[in-house]
C-alpha cells in the first residue's frame, strides 16, 4: 500500500519530464546536421552555423513573458558572441503552439521586430530540445570550437530585473571560451516559460 501510494504521488511530477536529462557539461553537441528554416527562409544547421570560438544555442519564442522581459539581454549577449567568433542560434522548439503564435510567420515577424542579425530557425516536432534535454525558454547552451558544451544556463543571475544583475553567466563564459580558459561557472538554473512541445 505505501509503495502504491508513493507512485501515485510521483506519477505527476513524472508526466512534466522530457524523457531525457538536460546535455551534460563536456558533452559534444547533438544533431548537428540536422538541417532547420531559419527566418530567412535558408536551411541551417548546428555546423553551419558555429564559427572559430564555438556556437550559442538559446531556445526562445515569440511570446513567452520571460522571453519578452529579456529581449534587450538577449539581443546584446547574441551581438557579442558574434563580435567574439561564437556562432548564434536561437531556436523555437515551441511545436505544440505552431499554428498561430509560434509559426514561422510569427517567427518572422518577432525576427524583424528584435533585428536579429542571427539564425532563428524553427525546431520541427522539438527534435533538438529534446537531444538537449531542454525545458523553457529562454534557455542557453554555449558550445567551444571543438563542439563541446562549456555552459547551460540562464543568460545571468536575475532574469526579472536588469538593474539587479549580479554576474553575466553567459557573457563571461563567451569571454572565457573565446580565450581558450576554462568556464568558472559552467551551469546556472534557467528561469523561463516550458516549452510547449507537440503531443
Amino acid at each position: 500500500m505505501k509503495q502504491f501510494l508513493i507512485l501515485c504521488l510521483l506519477l505527476p511530477a513524472m508526466a512534466f519530464r522530457t524523457g531525457s536529462e538536460p546535455l551534460a557539461i563536456g558533452s559534444a553537441m547533438p544533431k548537428g546536421d540536422i538541417v532547420m528554416r531559419d527566418v530567412s527562409g535558408k536551411d541551417i544547421s548546428l555546423n553551419k552555423a558555429r564559427k572559430q570560438n564555438g556556437l550559442l544555442v538559446m531556445f526562445s519564442c515569440n511570446t513567452c513573458p520571460v522571453v519578452l522581459n529579456n529581449a534587450a539581454r538577449a539581443n546584446d549577449i547574441a551581438k557579442f558572441a558574434l563580435e567574439n567568433k561564437v556562432g548564434v542560434i536561437f531556436l523555437n522548439s515551441n511545436a505544440a503552439e505552431r499554428e498561430v503564435y509560434e509559426s514561422m510567420d510569427a517567427m518572422k515577424a518577432y525576427a524583424a521586430k528584435e533585428k536579429f542579425s542571427w539564425y532563428y530557425a524553427l525546431d520541427e516536432k522539438n527534435e533538438l530540445a529534446d537531444a538537449f534535454g531542454a525545458t523553457k525558454t529562454p534557455e542557453c547552451f554555449l558550445f567551444d570550437n571543438s563542439g563541446k558544451l562549456v555552459y547551460h544556463g540562464a543568460i545571468d543571475d536575475n532574469p526579472n530585473k536588469a538593474e539587479a544583475v549580479t554576474r553575466k553567466h553567459l557573457q563571461l563564459a563567451i569571454t572565457e571560451v573565446s580565450n581558450g580558459k576554462d568556464v568558472t561557472v559552467k551551469t546556472s538554473r534557467s528561469v523561463g516559460c516550458s516549452i510547449k512541445r507537440a503531443g
